[in-house]
């Protein structure tokens, strides 16, 4: 039996969407979901394993579920940060500001911050002032402040890989169309299948791999050695975002009686999960085991998809 894990976690682009989107919003898991982030993983470069498809990044999966949720918006970036935060002083006069990728570790706000890591991170900006800006920080700092010229520097983002040009922000969101959770979560599914098989118009740095290839590579990288930064991000970060993910994707397929397809996902979360203890641990031969389990089940995935008809 899957259970809906309810807590903590990091969920930033979609808690703050949905802080934006307010009464309106569906619940932070179908708008997780709706970006497509759990259907898949990819070993970016051929050094970096995450939990989510090949390709994908948190721009692609924002855009994708604002617009399956029937919203619009406009999206603003680059300029000087003079430029930026002018633009984005002006657009909170209107309403918050969904902003971000900033890097996280420049939140000066966040205990151990001060030095650029590279992590990327969304918040909800309230307001601009001549000297702070206040936020809501959906990893656990609401009505947080920190000068301006701290925010600017974490909001250029310089070691974010994903992020093309700098200050990005979204604003002046609008209803186009009024969609329910369940259909939006239905007009997702193909988009899911076709990370799920491999999308070929997403641009990846050389050496990427996807799905089964990644896992399977993962566990070899293990088993040689892993990079300790890589050990650092998968015991802050990348196991309990990629154990969530695959159990709110069971959660949301179940709701649509998509059972063979919940069932998989559900085993995923369990998998997935399961790496937390080893990668913490340094059990390396457990966590190289559970990335093998973990391999074909991205295939079962999407047959068992295909066979309930989640195909257009």
């Amino acid at each position: 039996m899957s259970v809906t894990y309810v807590g903590s976690g990091p969920y930033c682009y979609a808690n703050s969407l949905a802080m934006i989107l307010g009464g309106e919003a569906p619940p932070p898991a179908v708008i997780e979901v709706l970006t497509g982030s759990p259907f898949g993983m990819q070993l970016i470069g051929g050094r970096l394993p995450l939990f989510d498809p090949f390709g994908w990044d948190p721009e692609i999966g924002l855009d994708a579920a604002i617009g399956l949720l029937g919203w619009e918006c406009e999206r603003l970036d680059g300029g000087t940060a003079t430029a930026a935060l002018d633009r984005l002083r002006r657009a909170c006069q209107d309403g918050p500001v969904l902003a971000g990728p900033l890097d996280l570790g420049l939140l000066s706000y966040q205990p151990g911050s001060g030095k650029a890591v590279g992590a990327d991170h969304y918040v909800v900006v309230l307001e601009v002032g001549d000297d702070t800006v206040l936020v809501h920080d959906p990893q656990g700092y609401p009505y947080a402040t920190l000068p301006v010229a701290a925010f600017a520097e974490a909001w250029h983002g310089e070691l974010i890989a994903y992020l093309q040009r700098p200050f990005r922000m979204r604003h002046g969101f609008t209803r186009r169309e009024r969609v329910g959770a369940e259909e939006a979560l239905r007009r997702s599914l193909p988009a899911g299948l076709a990370w799920l098989a491999g999308r070929k118009d997403v641009e990846v740095p050389p050496g990427t791999l996807g799905q089964a290839e990644a896992a399977e590579r993962t566990a070899h990288l293990v088993e040689a050695g892993l990079d300790p930064e890589i050990r650092t991000v998968w015991q802050a970060f990348a196991v309990r975002v990629g154990a969530r993910r695959h159990n709110d994707l069971a959660a949301c397929l179940s709701s649509l009686g998509l059972d063979a397809g919940a069932a998989v996902a559900a085993e995923q979360a369990r998998i997935v999960g399961g790496l937390q203890g080893p990668v913490v641990s340094g059990d390396d031969p457990a966590l190289a085991a559970g990335l093998r389990r973990l391999a074909p089940t991205y295939e079962r995935l999407r047959a068992a998809l295909i066979t309930g008809d989640a195909a257009p």
